[in-house]
């Protein structure tokens, strides 16, 4: 698989699942605009570490949900790389609680960052892809979009509709040889899974049937595969990436 001369924007891209895309799709050879808050700080960080593995790299620091930081990086990708190829809808926020103790600014807090942003950056790109008359579109879904999640009413409903959103783009785009796909990761290890206590743990996995949480790279390498030519004849679908949590 080979993305040399494409150019991918890859949303909340400064840790966990979005750097590892960045860093698989660069070495690659795909040019990389990445994207996060300016308050995080760690998109600089990121950006650093891929240069220095000799990979282009623009960053455009702002939240997803806002359309004027959306023009931004879609012009910041066209400006300086020539063209967009491949879009990575990662960006995401939690914010847990039960349903009756939900705020509505929680709910709408992560509505607008997982799926508002996720449209917002859909529209913006499908005009230049439509030019092309080709690009990729990658939805980072979740298992909790599929079976739901006590305590995650906002993020489960952000990322059931974000599976809709892919469906729908692929039928609307199919015709001007745009794919869009998605990737529903399970239990994936990270700052949140290394702090778990293992009775926790241990409970997560007793439903795991390979019994080990998933990889940021095992991820990436899922979207590596819908970004390349290799997955031309795929379209409208989610692929689970769980350890066989969801079957």
């Amino acid at each position: 698989m080979n993305l040399k001369g494409k150019t991918a924007i890859v949303t909340g891209s400064g840790r966990g699942i979005g750097k590892a895309i960045a860093f698989k799709l660069g070495s690659m050879g795909a040019n990389i605009v990445l994207n996060g808050t300016a308050e995080s700080g760690s998109v600089d960080a990121t950006a650093e570490e891929l240069k220095a593995a000799g990979i282009n790299v623009a960053v455009v620091k702002g939240d997803v949900s806002s359309c004027e930081v959306v023009e931004e990086m879609v012009k910041t990708a066209v400006d300086t790389f020539g063209s967009i190829d491949i879009l990575v809808n990662n960006a995401g926020i939690t914010k847990d609680s039960l349903i009756l103790r939900m705020s509505e600014k929680d709910w709408d807090d992560v509505l607008n960052i997982n799926l508002k942003g996720a449209f917002l950056c859909t529209k913006a790109v499908s005009k230049v892809m439509l030019k092309q008359k080709s690009g990729k579109i990658i939805n980072i879904t979740s298992v909790a979009g599929v079976m739901g999640n006590p305590g995650q009413a906002n993020y489960a409903a952000a990322k059931a509709g974000m599976i809709g959103l892919t469906k729908s783009t692929a039928k609307e785009l199919a015709s001007k040889g745009i794919n869009c796909n998605a990737v529903a990761p399970g239990l994936i290890t990270s700052r949140m899974t290394d702090v778990l206590p293992d009775s926790v743990k241990e409970n997560y996995l007793s439903n795991i049937p390979l019994k080990r949480f998933g990889t940021p790279e095992e991820v990436a390498n899922v979207v590596a595969f819908l970004a390349s030519d290799e997955s031309n004849y795929i379209t409208g679908q989610v692929i689970h990436i769980d350890g066989g949590l969801v079957m």
